[in-house]
């Protein structure tokens, strides 16, 4: 057996643990989520990163999270291009289908695509699709450097990976429906940062800032809206 053929084993006998919890020991959590559907509180926008899976750093359970992944947990601003969408319509789906009551926006440490936008800007000569995507960030690579300009790369990229959430924070506030949203209390937006280098949690207090670690002792105030 290869070592390809082993992963791929391993992860058969992985959906083999969690069919025999969630389906053979007790099936009455899924019989709810197919009967009622699905019914999450909490959105989060994530980095594909497979260090950084929402659901496991969360110890969230089935049907807790709706989730969307992409390159460096962007949100681009909110524009009717007529163009493919694919983060667009999760929000969307989200918000205004699923009615969450809360965003969170999950950045990382040693974020690839946010190296790459520090490294390359919008024109990384390795890839056809991700330079243009890390390059909505611009202005992130503009500020940091200016504020950071003598420090290392891998220093500046930690400054950027934190200001990146800022700037998908903002940009979810471009949205109409989740801007009338959190203007009736509706609905909260946060923005969090996992630092898997020290396993540490942060939050953002405003939309510029700062990070504050998280302590469950003292649950941290959203960085946008909140009970009206």
């Amino acid at each position: 057996m290869t070592t390809a053929d082993a992963t791929i084993v391993r992860l058969i006998q992985g959906f083999e643990r969690f069919r025999a919890a969630y389906f053979e020991t007790d099936h009455s959590l899924f019989d709810h989520l197919v009967w009622d559907g699905q019914r999450p509180k909490v959105m989060v926008v994530a980095c594909c990163d497979s260090r950084a899976d929402p659901q496991m750093i969360t110890d969230a359970g089935p049907g807790e999270l709706f989730v969307i992944r992409n390159v460096a947990a962007l949100v681009p601003p909110y524009v009717l291009d007529g163009r493919l969408a694919g983060v667009s319509a999760a929000l969307e789906f989200g918000v205004k289908g699923l009615e969450v009551e809360h965003v969170i926006v999950l950045g990382h440490a040693m974020c690839g695509g946010v190296r790459s936008l520090m490294e390359f800007g919008d024109a990384d000569p390795r890839f056809d699709f991700v330079g243009q995507w890390v390059g909505l960030l611009a202005e992130v690579r503009d500020e940091v450097r200016t504020l950071v300009s003598e420090a290392e790369p891998a220093l500046l990229a930690r400054y950027a990976e934190r200001a990146a959430v800022l700037v998908s924070l903002r940009n979810l506030s471009t949205y109409p429906w989740i801007a009338e949203r959190v203007a009736a209390g509706k609905l909260a937006l946060h923005g969090w940062y996992f630092d898997f280098t020290w396993g540490v949690l942060m939050a953002a207090e405003t939309p510029r800032g700062p990070f504050r670690q998280i302590d469950a002792a003292q649950v941290p105030a959203p960085a946008v809206g909140g009970e009206p």
